[in-house]
């Protein structure tokens, strides 16, 4: 019997990078993009392109080389969309870590993460309240979801940027016999 998977509902790709300065990347990508960003904040600005549709933030943080990728992501229409994702990657053998109503970017999200085998961490996500008012910018890994039984915990080497935690919580195995990314 061969299960179905629910379709989920893409609404755009998320691209999150390190800058040194904040204010000096709002020109370059205001000119690069022929447009505003919709979200500004001490070290953050976001700006939502709509061709080709996609979630461009910047986050300031401190790196000596040219510029360094934070994460990526893709936003999706609902916790519904972001849960059958997860279990997709799941299924694929993949490890993922969730964040359920946590603060992040500015924005309270549910999301689940996964990691490629460089490091790359990638989250599908959806915002369900955005623009919150500028306070702590990011209480990612405040509220994950995992309880003693389904959760192992282990150390990233340098994972600094908003939204990835320093402690990654391993929230689901892989599928037994496949290997995972981490």
């Amino acid at each position: 019997m061969q299960h179905q998977q629910k379709p989920v509902a893409t609404l755009k790709a998320h691209l999150a990078l390190n800058v040194k300065d904040v204010a000096a990347s709002l020109e370059f990508y205001r000119k690069l993009l022929g447009l505003e960003p919709s979200k500004v904040r001490t070290g953050y600005a976001k700006f939502d392109v709509q061709n080709p549709p996609l979630n461009l933030t910047l986050n300031e943080h401190v790196f000596h080389e040219r510029g360094a990728l934070s994460h990526l992501g893709i936003q999706v229409a609902s916790t519904d969309d972001v849960l059958a994702m997860r279990e997709r990657w799941i299924g694929a053998g993949l490890l993922t870590r969730d964040e359920m109503q946590t603060s992040c970017c500015y924005a309270l999200q549910d999301k689940t993460w996964v990691r490629d085998p460089d490091g790359n961490e990638w989250e599908v996500f959806v915002v369900l309240e955005d623009n919150l008012a500028e306070t702590t910018p990011c209480a990612c890994g405040t509220k994950l979801n995992g309880s003693a039984n389904n959760t192992a915990t282990y150390s990233a080497e340098s994972v600094a940027a908003c939204c990835a935690p320093t402690p990654i919580v391993v929230t689901h195995a892989p599928v037994a016999g496949k290997a995972g990314c981490c």
